[in-house]
C-alpha cells in the first residue's frame, strides 16, 4: 500500500488538489452563481481530517499538494493547516505545498504562506480593469488583489497568473496584462472556459474564446516560439522573445490533455473526483471518521478510486453544443 499510485492506464498519480472550503469572498460569474448556498461546517472535513487525509496521500507517493477553494484564505485557521504540511516539506516526502487564490487575502498572509514552506501562488486575475473586475466577479476590488500579489512578491513568492479567456472581455487586453506580467516578473496562463454549472449554455457559448485564438493574438504581438517543456500538468508553454517570460495554455476544450493527467481533487467534503470532466465520484469522508485510529481502510478507498480514474474528460464545443457539460460549481471541487 506505499508504491505509488497508478492508475488504469498507467499515470503515477503525484499531485493532488485539495478544497479546504466551498467558500469565497468573490462570485465570478463563471464559477459561482450569485446567490450560493454553501454547505453546514459539520459536512467540511476538519482541519485536522485535512491534514490525515493529505498525510495519507503523501504516504502513497503525492509529491505536489494544491490548495484551492472556493477562496481558501477565507477558511478560518487555514494557516495552522499550512504549517502543519510543512513537516511533509521538511521531510523530503512532500515536493511542493502551493495554493490557488483570488488574492483577496495575500496581502494578509504573504509572510505566513511562506514561512509555512509556500514558494509558489497561482493568482486568478481576468482583468485589470477596475470596472470589469467589480463586473467579472461580482464583489471583488481589485485594488485589494493588486496589493496582495505585491505583499506576495514582497515575501518571496514566485507569483502566477491565471486568466480566463473570455470573448468580448478580455480579448483587447491580452498585450497589456502581458506586459504587466513581464514587468513584474510574473508567469502568465490562459485558461479555456469550462463548462461547468448551471449558467446556461448559451452564454458558455458567447464566453468561450479558443486558445488556438488567443495565440494567434499573441503571434500579432510578439515573436512566439513553442517550449518543449511539460510540468507534468495541463499546460503548453510558450516563450516570448520580446520579454523572455513563458505563456502557458490550458486547453481542455480544443485540445485534449488527458494524457498526462498525474492529478486527483479532493473537495472540502472529502469526495475525491478522480476527473475534473466526470462525474465519478468516490466518497473518502466515511472512511476517515469511521476509523478515526487506523488508517487502513482510508488507504484502501483512495487506492479503489485511483483505480477507477477514467482515461480523459468529455469536454466539447466544437458542435456548438456543451458536451460534457458538469452541472456542478468550479468552487465545488476546487477548480
Amino acid at each position: 500500500m506505499t508504491a505509488p499510485l497508478i492508475d488504469p492506464f498507467a499515470r503515477a498519480i503525484t499531485y493532488l488538489r485539495v478544497s479546504v472550503t466551498d467558500r469565497c469572498d468573490f462570485r465570478c460569474v463563471y464559477c459561482m452563481s450569485e446567490n450560493m448556498t454553501f454547505l453546514p461546517k459539520k459536512e467540511l472535513l476538519t482541519l485536522e481530517e485535512l491534514d490525515r487525509l493529505c498525510s495519507t496521500f503523501v504516504d502513497l507517493g503525492v509529491e505536489k499538494l494544491r490548495i484551492t477553494g472556493g477562496e481558501p484564505l477565507v477558511r478560518k485557521g487555514i494557516m495552522t493547516f499550512f504549517h502543519s504540511m510543512s513537516r511533509h516539506l521538511d521531510a523530503g516526502t512532500l515536493k511542493e505545498l502551493t495554493l490557488t487564490t483570488n488574492g483577496s487575502q495575500l496581502e494578509r498572509f504573504a509572510d505566513d504562506l511562506y514561512a509555512a514552506g509556500v514558494r509558489r501562488v497561482n493568482v486568478s486575475l481576468d482583468t485589470l480593469d477596475d470596472r470589469k473586475f467589480a463586473d467579472i466577479t461580482r464583489w471583488g476590488r481589485l485594488p485589494q488583489v493588486l496589493r496582495g500579489i505585491d505583499a506576495a512578491l514582497r515575501a518571496g513568492l514566485k507569483v502566477k497568473i491565471n486568466a480566463v479567456a473570455l470573448k468580448g472581455f478580455n480579448e483587447q487586453e491580452l498585450p497589456a496584462i502581458t506586459s504587466w506580467c513581464a514587468d513584474l516578473g510574473m508567469d502568465l496562463t490562459w485558461i479555456e472556459v469550462m463548462p461547468m454549472g448551471d449558467i446556461g449554455n448559451e452564454d458558455r457559448l458567447d464566453q468561450y474564446w479558443s486558445l488556438r485564438d488567443v495565440r494567434t493574438t499573441y503571434e500579432q504581438h510578439f515573436t512566439v516560439t513553442d517550449l518543449a517543456e511539460r510540468t507534468g500538468g495541463p499546460a503548453r508553454y510558450v516563450q516570448l522573445a520580446e520579454t523572455g517570460q513563458k505563456i502557458g495554455f490550458i486547453t481542455p476544450l480544443s485540445h485534449n490533455f488527458c494524457e498526462s493527467c498525474n492529478r486527483v481533487r479532493i473537495t472540502c467534503t472529502g469526495e475525491i473526483y478522480m476527473c475534473l470532466g466526470q462525474e465519478d465520484v468516490a466518497d473518502l469522508r466515511a472512511p476517515l471518521r469511521a476509523h478515526p485510529d487506523d488508517d487502513a481502510p482510508l488507504r484502501e478507498a483512495i487506492v479503489a478510486a485511483i483505480a477507477r480514474k477514467p482515461k480523459g474528460h468529455d469536454f466539447d464545443y466544437s458542435r456548438q453544443k456543451l458536451d460534457g457539460q458538469m452541472p456542478r460549481h468550479m468552487s465545488h471541487t476546487g477548480g
